[in-house]
């Protein structure tokens, strides 16, 4: 007879018990940490630091927005021993850090997605977005780029010139036609 998953409240149904069996051999020599609402100015340096004076700190993630690079205020912190991420959990659990109140939680093995240490231990390098935005506008414009550029002023310069006419406005203006050179028209002889 199988075993009921919900009378017996087991955290997971698994559909493929041997791949579930060996996720769990993978993750259960895991002894993570959750540390939740992380003040700003508190970041993987200081927490690697701080850390350590509990234990060996393996790995260590601070979530960070990945448009801007701010903390996204959480991280997850692997320890080489499982007591240790015990001690941890319960001693910095609700502790005050810089005006914050940290939550601290040891995670289950259940708990830990494979993916969650992508990018751990690495230093964050902020990309200057408004700096290659501001190079990439003022670059220097390639003649066919020029030319689409002023089509564009055009069209919209003659849009505003229909616009004004049919409002009954008589407003004459040089705008950008006056400032663009004509091609000299060839005849033939």
């Amino acid at each position: 007879m199988k075993e009921d998953t919900f009378a017996t409240m087991k955290d997971e149904i698994a559909l493929n018990p041997k791949a579930a069996a060996n996720l769990r051999k993978k993750l259960g020599n895991l002894r993570v940490v959750y540390l939740g609402r992380i003040p700003h100015g508190f970041y993987e340096d200081q927490m690697n630091a701080y850390f350590s004076q509990f234990g060996k700190v393996l790995r260590l993630r601070l979530s960070r927005n990945k448009k801007t690079g701010k903390s996204k205020h959480y991280a997850f912190i692997e320890f080489a021993s499982q007591e240790v991420a015990d001690i941890v959990a319960d001693t910095m659990d609700n502790y005050l850090l810089f005006g914050h109140q940290l939550k601290c939680k040891a995670l289950q093995p259940t708990q830990i997605h494979p993916a969650m240490f992508l990018g751990a231990n690495k230093k964050f390098k902020a990309i200057p977005w408004q700096k290659i935005s501001k190079e990439k506008h003022n670059a220097e414009k390639s003649p066919a780029q020029m030319k689409q550029v002023t089509k564009k002023l055009l069209k919209n310069e003659s849009a505003k010139r229909a616009k004004l006419a049919e409002l009954g406005i008589d407003y004459e203006f040089p705008g950008y036609k006056a400032s663009i050179q004509e091609k000299p028209k060839h005849t033939k002889f």
